[in-house]
């Protein structure tokens, strides 16, 4: 039988056998088929396996895992690390140190998940590379790095972090957005929310919210639900199907209809309908998903299902207004063309583009809307743009 199969298999007399073999032996090759099965494997697979390695470490072949550092596993490291910390303690840290300033980005990952584990005494002199490496393009390296500048609070990178909030370049204020969230500042929510309600990667930065602060608190505030939002709007092209266990919508969506429910959750719930009316209409949305995922977004498609929809339209009508965060969702579900021409003489360009639009998807568009939408703009791209719809 493979041997993977016998470390990731029920049969402990096999796992333990080849956990063992694995780190006695040093099985480089082995676990390089180990890490190749990463994206194929639960991650309750995953964490079975790491605990069998784990097990099979002592105070003799513990240093063998240092060789695997060739191949690196996000599934991995934090076991690897904890291993290394438990028998080798501050001893190992000269050599840590040498890997995270000549190693490849893998072996520096590795290293700094060590570093994660240690005072701020031992790892003081590396903050400037920490602070460097934070900002990798290596998404394993950033998030470790910054693990180990969150552990130490280090005002430095934080501040930096901030700064990038206030960039004029989109990419760069997200990746202030991710270092932040990284960094567990919870102070920066404020801060996170303005630019996601502005930028045209607000559904990037929805995605990475909930990692900063739990979906059930989010779900309390309006400008929680706008993140909900755009986390669902997202699915399935930014954001997988499997984050509905993830962010634990089905509770979410059950007890904002029971008890929350108001203008904005009736448009986080309605746009919830259609999304999920969508995935489970069509296989190719759920086709790489495991079973857990498929039936939850079956379940939550039953579950929106029982909602009264004529009751939460009724409700997002509240939202159509120019300085609503939540207009631009509403708006798709609004049906009255009368109610659309009413807000063609709003001062929002990119507002006035959408209603055309629907307009026209409906067959209801005409001159006369055109001619009212261009009243109130000034700006020369925008009028081009109307007159192209």
């Amino acid at each position: 039988m493979d041997l993977i199969k016998k470390l990731t298999g029920k049969n402990p007399d096999e796992y333990e056998a080849v956990a063992k073999s694995l780190v006695d032996n040093s099985d480089v090759n082995l676990f390089a088929k180990l890490v190749k099965q990463d994206d194929f494997l639960f991650d309750f697979v995953k964490n079975n396996v790491s605990n069998r390695i784990k097990k099979a470490c002592n105070k003799n072949n513990y240093l063998n895992l240092m060789n695997f550092f060739e191949y690196y596993s996000p599934s991995y490291d934090a076991m690897i690390a904890e291993v290394l910390y438990n028998f080798g303690g501050i001893e190992l840290l000269p050599a840590m140190k040498e890997i995270f300033v000549s190693g490849d980005d893998g072996k520096k990952a590795y290293a700094a998940k060590f570093f994660s584990l240690l005072e701020e005494e031992y790892i003081k002199e590396l903050l400037p590379a920490l602070r460097q490496s934070a900002m990798s393009e290596f998404e394993p390296l950033s998030v470790n790095s910054i693990e180990v500048l969150s552990n130490v609070n280090d005002t430095v990178f934080k501040d930096e972090a901030f700064q990038k909030l206030n960039s004029n370049d989109e990419f760069e204020q997200y990746d202030g957005v991710k270092y932040l969230v990284g960094f567990k500042a919870k102070d920066a929510l404020g801060e996170i929310l303005n630019v996601m309600k502005k930028s045209s990667l607000s559904e990037n930065i929805a995605a990475e919210i909930p990692y900063l602060i739990p979906v059930e608190e989010l779900a309390k505030t309006e400008d929680g639900i706008l993140v909900l939002c755009n986390i669902v709007n997202a699915i399935p092209e930014i954001i997988p199907p499997s984050a509905v266990l993830d962010y634990n919508l089905y509770n979410i969506f059950e007890d904002l209809y029971a008890n929350n429910l108001t203008s904005v959750s009736a448009v986080l719930l309605k746009l919830a309908h259609d999304k999920f009316a969508e995935f489970t209409a069509n296989d190719e949305y759920l086709f790489d998903c495991d079973k857990n995922t498929k039936d939850e977004v079956f379940a939550i498609n039953q579950l929106l299902n029982k909602f009264d929809s004529s009751k939460l339209t009724s409700l997002l009508y509240d939202e159509l207004y120019d300085e609503s965060d939540f207009v631009f969702f509403a708006v798709d579900f609004v049906d009255e063309i009368a109610e659309l021409e009413t807000m063609l003489d709003s001062s929002n360009p990119t507002l006035v583009l959408k209603i055309l639009t629907i307009l026209k998807e409906k067959g209801k568009l005409t001159s006369a809307h055109k001619e009212l939408a261009l009243k109130n703009l000034k700006d020369d791209n925008f009028k081009q743009y109307i007159e192209a719809v």
